[in-house]
């Protein structure tokens, strides 16, 4: 007699299906699973989009457009009290700043503030993180104290400066006065304006670009300084010889920005003189304080949109020069293409 030891199939309701069993699993689960699943892959998928999505939406609000908007606006007659009536100008606001003498002071006058207050602030810069790159005490302490007129507002620093040159009971010319100089009046010469315009960038940005050069001094490996120690090299030489050749890029990239800031300088002139015109002359009167001046008080949204827009030409021309130098310096030290 035999036995049959397979388990026994379980009762079936009449006229219905088998009950789900551990190996048939519940088609509910299996839906859940696959919604899950689903989700899980869109997820994957459009999370990142997601995320660097209020980036795009803010640059494209008050970046992209107001770039087009100010790039069609040049080509219109158009006022600021009503900026949506425009008349077609073509390139009119365009070919009026060549005859402008406002707007090529302007640029004469930001050209020679940003070469004044560019050249003394890298050279600071440079010598400064050369004397942080050595091990000094509390070199922290003197790292952050570098930083701390970048942190300072422009308007204070503006202030300040401005009570520093003041004629009458600035600090400047009571300090002239002891060494028998008469006082000066610096917001009213061309050049001692432009001077005193300058003195505030470079406080400001000097200690900046210290910690640029310091970090990219950093970088600079100690095998160098050793083989130049042991050729007999002095600390002077092994900076010039070892330490600037190194900080090429660094430097053209601090001054490529120094550049770039100096073309877009406003807040300094505007407050040291409390007025857009740049003094009583024009004297330090930049491009920014001009198309602030067509726009804001001479309410021309036309022209101001064309002098802003001749600024981003200028910008592309430096970066452009800029790139082409630093090919020929790669090119001079075989690391070009």
């Amino acid at each position: 007699m035999t036995t049959d030891h397979r388990a026994a199939a379980p009762p079936t309701k009449l006229g219905g299906a088998a009950p789900p069993t551990a190996s048939s699993p519940d088609p509910k689960e299996q839906r859940r699973a696959r919604r899950r699943s689903r989700r899980y892959m869109r997820d994957t998928k459009w999370s990142p989009y997601a995320f660097i999505a209020p980036f795009f939406l803010f640059f494209g609000a008050f970046g992209l457009f107001p770039l087009i908007f100010t790039g069609w606006a040049s080509l219109h007659r158009v006022t600021l009290q009503q900026p949506t009536t425009m008349e077609w100008a073509g390139l009119h606001n365009y070919t009026r700043l060549l005859s402008d003498e406002f707007f090529w002071n302007a640029l004469r006058n930001t050209f020679t503030i940003g070469l004044i207050a560019t050249v003394p602030q890298l050279l600071m810069a440079l010598m400064l993180a050369h004397l942080l790159n050595y091990k000094l005490r509390n070199s922290m302490f003197f790292r952050v104290a570098m930083l701390t007129p970048y942190a300072t507002s422009v308007a204070a620093a503006t202030l300040v400066f401005a009570m520093l040159y003041g004629r009458d009971y600035g600090m400047i010319n009571w300090a002239l006065g002891l060494v028998g100089i008469d006082k000066i009046a610096w917001e009213a010469g061309t050049w001692t304006s432009q001077f005193a315009v300058s003195t505030i960038v470079i406080w400001r940005w000097t200690g900046y670009n210290t910690l640029i050069y310091l970090a990219a001094m950093q970088a600079v490996p100690n095998d160098l300084y050793e083989s130049a120690a042991l050729d007999g090299a002095s600390r002077w030489q092994q900076f010039i010889h070892v330490t600037i050749p190194s900080l090429r890029p660094t430097i053209l990239f601090t001054v490529v920005v120094s550049t770039i800031g100096a073309t877009q300088l406003f807040g300094e002139p505007l407050l040291f003189g409390g007025t857009p015109s740049g003094g009583s002359q024009h004297q330090y009167q930049t491009l920014g304080l001009h198309l602030y001046e067509v726009g804001w008080s001479f309410y021309n949204l036309g022209r101001a949109s064309a002098i802003a827009w001749a600024m981003f030409l200028i910008l592309i021309i430096i970066g452009l020069l800029y790139w082409a130098v630093a090919r020929w310096i790669g090119r001079s030290t075989g690391k070009g293409a």
